[in-house]
């Protein structure tokens, strides 16, 4: 417990640090594909949603409009820029500094989740996964956009040896192997469809807890 601890802080301070450029930083891929995934991940959505790590605020443009809207990220900067950019949208939404592995929300609190490129970055990802199907009522929705580590055997060890070079940086691991993560935290009626080599997915989860 105490090595994820330290682990959340460490990484906390990283994406403290890189707030005021995450933006211009992901800017080349938000245009080229992200931006395009996040609507078409967002547009069916209804009822009481969270959204896990709403970091900057980038899917708020992307949600319909009837939509209740909750974001936690545990970076206190990143949520000030969310709210600034909720501000200029228009956009309801309730923002609360929070770390996805250890949430204060009830069981049963929410119809839908979401994360977009989040479990790169969750010390322990199933404890976060965990947190979400236990928030996330019995049949609803877990809808993430995520990066993975390839299954292609070079590719996979390409990554796995420049995993150092982005998690020293802010925090984000590239090799992650989140559907496997899933199925640990118990979250096994799962469909993933690959959008850029097996890498990135569009991962959707109905919630069958007992």
């Amino acid at each position: 417990m105490t090595k994820t601890v330290d682990s959340t802080q460490r990484i906390r301070r990283r994406y403290e640090r890189i707030a005021p450029i995450y933006d211009f930083l992901e800017a080349g891929m938000e245009r080229g594909l992200f931006r395009r995934q996040r609507r078409r991940l967002l547009e069916t959505l209804s009822g009481s949603v969270l959204e896990v790590g709403i970091g900057t605020g980038k899917n708020l443009p992307f949600y319909p409009p009837d939509v209740g809207v909750v974001g936690i990220d545990f970076s206190r900067r990143m949520l000030d820029r969310a709210r600034r950019y909720a501000d200029r949208l228009d956009r309801p939404v309730e923002l609360i500094q929070m770390d996805a592995q250890a949430m204060a929300f009830q069981d049963n609190s929410f119809d839908a989740v979401v994360t977009t490129c989040v479990f790169c970055s969750v010390p322990d990802p199933v404890a976060g996964l965990k947190e979400i199907r236990r928030v996330c009522r019995r049949g609803g929705q877990v809808v993430m956009l995520e990066h993975v580590r390839s299954r292609k055997p070079v590719v996979g060890a390409l990554m796995d040896g420049l995993n150092f070079i982005p998690l020293h940086l802010y925090g984000a691991n590239i090799n992650r192997r989140t559907l496997e993560n899933l199925e640990r935290a118990g979250l096994t009626d799962v469909n993933s469809e690959d959008l850029w080599l097996d890498i990135l997915k569009r991962i959707q989860v109905t919630n069958g807890k007992a």
